[in-house]
């Protein structure tokens, strides 16, 4: 029986695996020892035998509250992923599983691998509408793949959209990947429409470096990303300096930055609400969009989310917040469960990229909603 993580996204550290009834794992820290909370790894020979993985550190994790009432993820195929019985007692998360298979992975959630990413972005850049830049690499020397997508003429709105600034968030790329997908169908009246009247600028991956190490929120450096809008490194925190140089070029009318909450289980938008700048029009499209995912699908709320900020006291080291601040247009973070939507739940798969997926379709229908009163 063996315990690893030596790939992509991968991320434990094994104490003791002698006894299956009593593996004891932690999880590593993300570079900047500030962070963790984030597991990916693999189980080998154990087809047939209960398992009992304690993962004994989670007490100390980022995020405790995340623990609550979750369920690990676990796949044999690497594809189809499924919760698994999990608890939380006296800081030590503990994962009970009878593997039906020589190898099986467990994941906080459906990990989305930078070879998935790889093979997103080529697909995309194949549609005739659309283009790949690299405005930028990252502090391992990896590509920061944005995708413009148009077939107007450049004078209708221009639409930015992010994810994975944290990259343990991997929710965020799989809403990311329904959302591409539609947009570029040329099938897709919605996708047609909105590629006719705005120009999209689409960041998949905003953090592939601590993806791929296995990271909860920081990239190579140790720096969270979402703190460095108001004054990005371009050595310490490059992600951010040349998303948000491309961004000054361009312009931007509409921003949504797409994450995952590790203790909400809930979708919900955090707007800029608090901006020094924000204008009645501005906040009035937020709320317009929110009201229009609410209606187009069932997994999308507004009753639970974080608090408002008081006005003029908005964070503007947070994207959202710098963009709405900097371009008075309705900018937007769209936080997504780690665990089961509570509202509408789904115990088999939890929140799943299938569901991450349709929520990224949605949020097209409620852009076409908005996209008139934008100008």
């Amino acid at each position: 029986m063996k315990i690893s993580s030596t790939f992509d996204s991968g991320n434990i550290r094994c104490l003791d695996s002698d006894d299956p009834a009593d593996i004891r794992l932690e999880i590593e820290v993300d570079a900047g020892d500030e962070y963790f909370q984030w597991f990916h790894y693999r189980l080998s020979g154990a087809a047939g035998t209960p398992c009992r993985m304690r993962i004994v550190n989670a007490g100390d994790a980022s995020y405790t509250r995340g623990w609550e009432g979750y369920q690990a993820v676990a796949s044999y195929d690497r594809e189809a992923w499924f919760r698994v019985p999990t608890t939380y007692t006296d800081g030590v998360l503990t994962i009970d599983h009878t593997p039906e298979a020589d190898a099986v992975w467990y994941a906080y959630f459906a990990p989305y691998s930078l070879e998935r990413h790889a093979d997103l972005v080529a697909r995309a850049q194949m549609a005739a509408s659309t283009t790949l830049l690299v405005p930028g690499t990252t502090m391992d020397g990896r590509d920061l793949d944005v995708l413009r997508a148009t077939t107007g003429d450049g004078s209708g709105p221009v639409c930015w959209i992010i994810a994975r600034q944290h990259p343990g968030e991997s929710m965020a790329e799989w809403l990311i990947e329904g959302l591409v997908d539609r947009l570029l169908n040329e099938a897709d009246p919605v996708g047609r429409d909105l590629l006719a009247s705005a120009t999209f600028y689409i960041a998949p991956n905003m953090n592939p470096d601590g993806s791929y190490r296995g990271h909860l929120r920081t990239n190579a450096a140790g720096r969270n990303l979402n703190r460095e809008w108001a004054d990005p490194d371009p050595d310490a925190s490059p992600e951010v300096f040349h998303i948000r140089r491309l961004m000054e070029d361009t312009g931007c009318d509409f921003f949504l930055d797409v994450h995952g909450d590790e203790a909400l289980p809930y979708n919900f938008i955090a707007g800029p609400d608090g901006v020094p700048s924000l204008t009645k029009h501005q906040i009035a499209l937020v709320r317009a969009y929110e009201a229009a995912l609410c209606d187009l699908n069932a997994d999308f709320q507004r009753e639970h989310g974080y608090p408002t900020n008081a006005p003029g006291k908005a964070n503007l080291k947070i994207g959202g917040n710098w963009v709405a601040e900097r371009f008075g247009c309705p900018a937007m973070t769209l936080e997504q469960p780690f665990k089961d939507n509570a509202g509408n739940p789904e115990p088999v798969h939890g929140w799943s990229p299938a569901r991450a997926e349709a929520l990224g379709r949605s949020c097209l229908d409620a852009l076409a909603v908005i996209l008139p009163d934008m100008s």
